[in-house]
């Protein structure tokens, strides 16, 4: 006698559907499960059992076998348990063969029988989308899963009431999706006083998608102009943020359901190891950059963080995405996100003071931001310094361009942008473009590209740098509205090559 249901199993984002089969035949009563399970996965029986005494369900005296298919492809994380209860119960009968035939289930039992949430559940409606089959998972991941809308999503609060479900003896509705965040105004770049150079940097890298690396002495004011970039950035697309989305559901991320259009903000300490940064550990987890899809990476005290992690991200930085190849497990995951970088000039940050550097100086700058290495500062399309204000500055009423108003020529700039590649695959701002379709898009006039040259040869920009300088001249042009680019274009965006850093 043999009964299966369906369930998933997560490589990077996608979620692959693994058939659970449950069968029971003649011998000493026993309960094996078998699929490559891990250790949360084998201990799931222990869970199940427990479950089914507390609704006063008796496992049969017989064998139990149930086999998680495919076998060869790893099984981890506790959601096995409904899907293994499922197939046992209707197995012994007690609900319908057929209808478990078209579920795919996830959730953890408690010992009690009712059904904790889960990581996943977004990722895993699409799933039971693709496969026109209707999800059942916990009451707290209903809202969640529901914003796929291509599937029903059923969220029982216990094993009780999916048994009813399954039974008619008590229908549940369809879940609906969770409600979308409510955007709350941030800081505003109004109140950074002075620093008008390192604001129009801001503004550039928002349109274009664009890296940026700030150099300046302690505060100087690099973190406070980092946090108020979100707040000028355009809210994500419906795509993006079902995209992003799943990748903070498998972190567990998503809240009471509820997804936001706001663009994620990701700011790891510079003690951060590479796993989690670039994503691995148990799972191969996605790290910060990939949960900064779509949004900011921004990563204080550049040149702190481990050499091994700092030249894992060029590859990233380069193509999107990320994939985590471990001994058992090889996964991929977006993260197309934009990097702001913050760094001291040297170890003690007081280069540029004679009164306060250390003796050191000018080499301890060279062998401070040397920790970066000329292939990944070649990476950055914008590079300034930030100076430290002076008091007489500070003791000025905050008179800058408000945050909304910049925002809307950015948002302006990512139109024309949008309009611009909407035949292009893959690609979204001036930072993707490439190839033939940037000297189609950004080829900068004569005179613009006169100067373009002999920058070229003067301050040594290797080829990767060349067309980063173009990509910046075509998103300034962009935020002036001109489809044109022009020499003063290519002027401003060459300026952004930090004087003394390669490239």
């Amino acid at each position: 006698m043999v009964s299966c249901t369906y369930t998933v199993a997560f490589e990077g984002i996608e979620a692959r559907l693994v058939q659970v089969q449950c069968a029971l035949s003649p011998g000493l009563p026993h309960f094996s499960l078998v699929g490559l399970p891990d250790k949360a996965v084998s201990e799931a029986k222990e869970r199940v059992r427990a479950a089914m005494n507390a609704l006063s369900i008796a496992l049969p005296n017989r064998r139990i076998t149930v086999n998680l298919s495919p076998a060869d492809l790893p099984k981890e994380g506790s959601h096995f348990d409904l899907p293994i209860a499922l197939a046992l119960l209707a197995a012994i009968d007690i609900i319908p063969k057929e209808s478990v035939e078209q579920l795919v289930s996830l959730g953890e039992l408690s010992l009690d029988g009712g059904l904790i949430p889960v990581t996943g559940a977004l990722p895993s409606a699409l799933a039971a989308a693709e496969a026109g089959r209707t999800l059942i998972c916990p009451e707290a991941s209903g809202a969640e899963a529901a914003w796929v809308g291509e599937t029903p999503v059923i969220a029982p609060a216990s094993l009780a009431e999916t048994i009813q479900h399954l039974t008619g003896a008590r229908i549940l509705d369809v879940s609906e999706p969770g409600e979308v965040t409510k955007q709350t105004s941030g800081p505003d770049l109004s109140e950074v006083k002075g620093q008008e150079r390192a604001k129009r940097a801001i503004e550039i890298a928002a349109a274009g998608r664009h890296h940026l690396l700030m150099v300046g002495s302690p505060g100087s004011g690099k973190s406070m102009l980092a946090a108020r970039l979100p707040g000028i950035l355009p809210d994500l697309s419906p795509e993006e943020a079902l995209e992003t989305s799943m990748v903070h559901s498998l972190a567990g991320l998503i809240q009471e359901g509820g997804i936001s259009r706001r663009r994620p903000f990701r700011s790891p300490h510079h003690t951060a190891s590479m796993a989690a940064i670039v994503g691995g550990g148990k799972g191969a987890k996605p790290g910060e950059i990939s949960l900064a899809h779509n949004g900011v990476l921004f990563m204080d005290e550049f040149p702190e963080y481990s050499r091994s992690v700092l030249e894992t991200l060029r590859q990233p930085i380069e193509t999107g995405d990320v994939t985590v190849a471990r001994a058992n497990a090889h996964v991929r995951y977006p993260c197309r996100f934009l990097l702001i970088a913050a760094a001291n000039p040297c170890k003690c940050g007081y280069l540029a003071d004679a009164g306060r550097a250390c003796a050191r100086v000018p080499a301890c700058g060279e062998d401070y931001l040397g920790r970066i290495s000329g292939p990944l500062m070649d990476r950055f399309d914008l590079r300034v310094e930030v100076p430290p204000v002076s008091f007489q500055d500070l003791d000025l009423p905050a008179d800058g361009t408000p945050s909304a108003e910049i925002a809307d020529r950015v948002a302006s700039a990512r139109e024309r942008q949008r309009h611009r590649y909407a035949g292009s695959d893959g690609v979204t701002v001036n930072a993707d473009a490439s190839g033939a379709l940037l000297d189609d898009v950004a080829a900068p006039d004569d005179e613009g590209r006169a100067l373009l040259m002999q920058a070229a040869e003067r301050i040594g920009l290797s080829a990767r740098g060349y067309h980063r300088v173009i990509r910046v001249a075509r998103t300034i042009a962009d935020l002036d509205g001109r489809d044109t680019v022009g020499k003063r274009d290519i002027a401003e965006a060459v300026s952004y090559r930090i004087v003394g850093m390669t490239g």
